[in-house]
Order: C-alpha cells, then structure tokens, then sequence
C-alpha cells in the first residue's frame, strides 16, 4: 500500500509529460500548417486573378494560369531563402528584430521591384542554352515551366535543411536540365557554364576577404585602442562614408541597372560625393553620441547600427531589382511567346502583373518562412555584432562592384554568406594565439613550459560551426546539377503528358 501513492504521483507527472509533449507538437504543427495555409491562398487567388483576366480559357491561357502558380510558388521561396543574405547579419549582430527586419525587406524588395526592375530584360535562357530552330514554341513553354518547378523544389528542399543557396544558379540550373532534355547537350553553352562553376569558389572567398580585412582595419583602429571613443570619433564617419561611396556605385551599376546606365565616370563623381557628404554629416552625429557613451565595446558597437541598417535596406531594394526579374523570367518568358505573332525571342518584355507576383511572393515567403535562414546566417554560423554585420554588408557590396568592373562571374548569396565565415574565421585567427600571452591562469603552473603545453593552451576556441561550412558549400556545388536533373524529370513527364 505504501508504493499506491507514488505511482499515482508519477502516474500525475506522466500525463503532465504527455500533455506537454502534445500541447508542443500541436503548437509545432499549428506554426508549419499556418504559413503553408497562406501560401495556398496566395497562389490560389494567383491563379485566380490570371485566369479571369483572360477573355477566353483556351490551351495556350491555361499554360500560363500553370506558370503563373509555379512562379508564386518560386517567389515565396526566394523569400524565404535568398533575402536572408541581406537582412540576417542585421539580425545576428542585434541591430534588428526579426518582425523588422522582415518589414523592412519586404518594403524594399517589393519597391526595387516594381520600381526598378526594369521593363525589359533578357531571355531566362541566361546564355546558357540557345534555342534557335531546333526548340518549337511548345517544347519552350514546358522547357521554361520545368526550369521554374525545379528551381523553386529545389530551393524549397535547400530552406528545409538550412542552406541558403544561389537564386539564380537555381534557375541556370533548371534551364539546363530541360534545355538538354529537349534538344541534347549541343544547346548547351559551356562557357558559361564554366563561369558558373568558377563563381562557386570566387564568390565565397572575395567575401570573406574583404570582409576579414574590413573587421581587421576596425579592430585595430577602433576596438582594440586605449581610448576608443576618440578613435570612434575619428574613424567611424570614415566607414560611415566607405559604405556609403560603395553603395552609390552599387545602386547606379546594379541596383537602378535596368532603368539607368550611368558612364564610369558618373558612378565615380557620384560615389565622392556620397563619401565626403556621409562623412561630413555624420561627423556631428557620432560626436554627439559618443559624449553619451562610456567606452565599452558594446557602446562603440553600437555606432554602427545606423549604417548597418541603411546597408541592408540597400541590399534588398537591389535584390528585388535583379533577382525578383530573373525569378518570373521563366514566367515572362511563357507569356511573352502567347498571342498572335508571338515567338520565341532575345528579348522578353514582362508585364506588371508578373512582377507584381514576384515582388508580393517574395514579400510573403518572407514573412512565412524567413525567420528560419535568417536565424542560419545571423546567428548560427558565428556570433555576429552590429561591426561584424557592418562588414558582411559593406563586403556584399564592393565584392560586387569589383567583380563586375573585372568581368568575374559571382553570386550575391554567396559573397554575403562567405563574408559572414570570413567574420567568423578572423575572429579565431585573431583569438586563438592571444593564448600564448601570460594569463593569470598561466601562474598556477611550476614553470611557463608547463603552462604553455596544458592542455588548455593548446585547445583552440572555435568561433566558426564547421557543419555549416560543409553543408553550405555542399549546397552551393549540388544546385546546379540537382535543379538540373528535377527540371529534366519535369519535362519529361509533361512530354508525356
């Protein structure tokens, strides 16, 4: 009789487990059921508006009611995967929230979008494949459809296991699959293709080192200073202005690209302007704030939190200037071949409302699924601040201006996702031989030899979660061929079809 009341004690404790455990998943299931529940809408009332704007629902319309879903469907997931590059370094060095970080990139995606996104712009194609006679009109419609499902499976499945991957490698990826599967390895061209693959190591390492170096010069210069307050003085409207020059010429050579093509010297008269007036105006704005601070490093830090927002705001309107257009250009690319006189051209205009669907499913697929690859590349690769954030945006940024004036072939997701490693990488080459310095510690030991053979010298402090390096990196050299094969699947089952 003595045992009863302890089971039945722990019987309570069971059901409190049981009920806790259920109360947890139904909570976990309610969080996944809801955001898909609106993502079903979104591309529901998609194919809705598509279809009743039509006069008449005929073969060639209902292609396009097909594409049109399948675009809503790639848009949400660059939302959900590609925007993260921006506004996750914001949100790890806690500069932002993840409600406002989200606001704001889905403000300046939408607006770079519809703004500046130009009206024209190349075929989806993207030189990878040529089409010419050997491809019917037919055989493009379904070669584009599949390139776009696969893209968007593709970066769907890579948002699942935490990889941020390359928009646009996707869709070169998917165009090359079908692109093959409908007219063989000739339509392929391997040049670019090449290009591509060379982007996979360039991209990644040109991040990390201007990143690094960046973080080294603030270091020294700043953080790492007796009086850090006259330093700040001194050096943060210098970066305040550097970023401010880098983004100038960023915004006139890629960002406003498709409405304005400013000459070289322009974007550099520009970009001395943009220097001398950041730094001059925030001359005053630092002084006044660093009479407010003490000197630690968490005030100094925080000097940088208004570039860095600036910074990433830029970010996103420029993403959603290019990389909304090369989404749906799939999409643009089917409707531009329906109607009399239609064909497959070099040149594919894209209505509004194509890019309104990227702009608006980008916004959402933010909103629903961001937190998850912002949370990766914010805080779970390394422990980032709002100078460590500063200079994976500011790297993001001259990483591209130099590429693009060297005619390098690079990818945005990957420079910004680089320059968070390079960061990361600085910070343990930086920290771990300060172990050889005599500690307090050190004086525990009979002699300095023994105390630097312990143990604790020689383990090093890993500041960089090596998992995500292979995982990543795995990611980035797989998009290409796995969005390739899905597409290939893809067209195949609609020849059949």
């Amino acid at each position: 009789m003595s045992s009863n009341p302890k089971k039945t004690e722990n019987r309570y404790v069971n059901d409190l487990r049981r009920f806790s455990y259920f109360q947890s998943q139904f909570f976990g299931l309610k969080g996944v059921t809801v955001p898909l529940g609106l993502s079903v809408i979104f591309l529901t009332l998609v194919g809705l508006y598509v279809a009743s704007a039509q006069h008449g629902i005929s073969e060639d319309w209902l292609i396009v009611v097909v594409a049109a879903i399948v675009g809503g469907y790639m848009a949400l997931n660059i939302g959900a995967n590609d925007v993260a590059n921006n506004m996750g370094p914001a949100v790890g060095g806690k500069v932002l929230t993840v409600v406002s970080a989200i606001l704001i990139a889905a403000v300046c995606e939408t607006a770079g979008a519809l703004l500046a996104g130009g009206d024209v712009v190349k075929t989806v194609s993207k030189g990878i494949i040529s089409p010419g006679d050997s491809v019917s009109v037919g055989e493009f419609r379904d070669l584009m459809l599949s390139a776009l499902f696969a893209a968007a499976l593709w970066i769907n499945f890579a948002t699942i296991l935490n990889a941020p991957v390359s928009t646009t490698h996707s869709i070169v990826g998917g165009v090359l699959g079908a692109g093959i599967a409908a007219a063989g390895f000739g339509l392929v061209n391997w040049s670019t293709m090449a290009a591509i693959a060379a982007s996979w190591v360039i991209s990644p390492v040109f991040g990390a080192m201007f990143a690094a170096a960046i973080l080294f010069v603030i270091k020294k210069k700043i953080l790492n200073v007796d009086d850090r307050l006259t330093a700040a003085k001194t050096w943060v409207p210098i970066m305040i202005g550097l970023m401010a020059a880098a983004f100038a010429a960023y915004m006139a050579m890629k960002g406003l690209k498709k409405i304005w093509h400013p000459s070289v010297i322009e974007v550099l008269v520009y970009s001395v302007f943009a220097f001398l007036a950041a730094y001059f105006l925030s001359r005053p704005y630092i002084a006044r704030r660093v009479v407010s601070l003490e000197g630690s490093r968490k005030d100094v830090n925080s000097l940088f939190d208004l570039p860095l927002i600036a910074g990433a705001a830029l970010l996103s309107f420029a993403h959603g200037a290019n990389d909304v257009a090369n989404a749906v250009g799939p999409l643009a690319a089917i409707v531009s071949t329906v109607g009399e006189g239609a064909g497959i051209g070099s040149k594919v205009t894209i209505p509004l409302w194509v890019m309104a669907i990227g702009a608006f499913g980008i916004a959402l697929g933010l909103g629903l699924f961001g937190p998850k690859l912002i949370a990766v590349v914010g805080e779970k690769i390394t422990r980032l601040n709002s100078p460590r954030s500063y200079c994976v945006a500011l790297s993001a940024a001259v990483t591209v201006l130099i590429a693009t004036t060297l005619g390098l072939p690079v990818s945005s997701t990957h420079i910004a996702v680089g320059a968070v490693f390079g960061v990361g990488f600085l910070r343990e080459f930086l920290e771990n031989p300060n172990k050889r310095r005599v500690r307090p510690g050190h004086k525990l030991n009979d002699t300095a030899e023994e105390a630097f053979n312990s143990r604790d010298y020689k383990s090093v402090r890993r500041l960089v979660r090596r998992r995500f390096v292979l995982s990543i990196a795995a990611a980035w050299i797989i998009t290409v061929p796995a969005s390739a094969l899905v597409a290939a699947a893809v067209y195949a089952l609609l020849q059949l079809l």
